[in-house]
């Protein structure tokens, strides 16, 4: 799946968790990009099985697609936290950093680097 896709399962996961609902204008303004764009990636994605909308209707993730977001969603949390943390860097920066790294981490190296991350944050409490 390319970074782009990821991108909008993660935002229709974080916007289904905060209001319980996700509208395409939500996605839109959420990402800082037009309702055409979430148009036309929310096909893709309804395409390949990771979400459900009617014309014109909420967007619902499956089950293949909320699987997928909380995959991303988590690597996102992990990235973030390791580099506000761990790192010492702001905590904007470390938003960024996490986003662009999230999509192309190995699964490997992910797994590493939750659990020196657990393992770090224990020993700080």
């Amino acid at each position: 799946m390319k970074k782009s896709g990821e991108d909008y399962l993660e935002t229709v996961l974080q916007l289904d968790e905060e209001h319980g609902k996700v509208r395409t204008t939500d996605v839109a303004n959420r990402l800082g990009v037009s309702k055409p764009s979430v148009n036309r990636a929310m096909k893709v994605l309804a395409a390949d099985g990771y979400i459900e909308q009617e014309t014109y209707g909420d967007i619902h993730l499956t089950e293949k697609g909320r699987l997928k977001a909380a995959q991303v969603y988590f690597r996102h949390k992990t990235l973030t936290s390791f580099f506000i943390d761990v790192l010492g860097v702001d905590p904007a920066i470390a938003e960024e950093d996490a986003c662009l790294i999230e999509h192309d981490i190995s699964a490997t190296t992910m797994e590493r680097l939750a659990s020196f991350l657990q393992s770090y944050l224990q020993k700080e409490s």
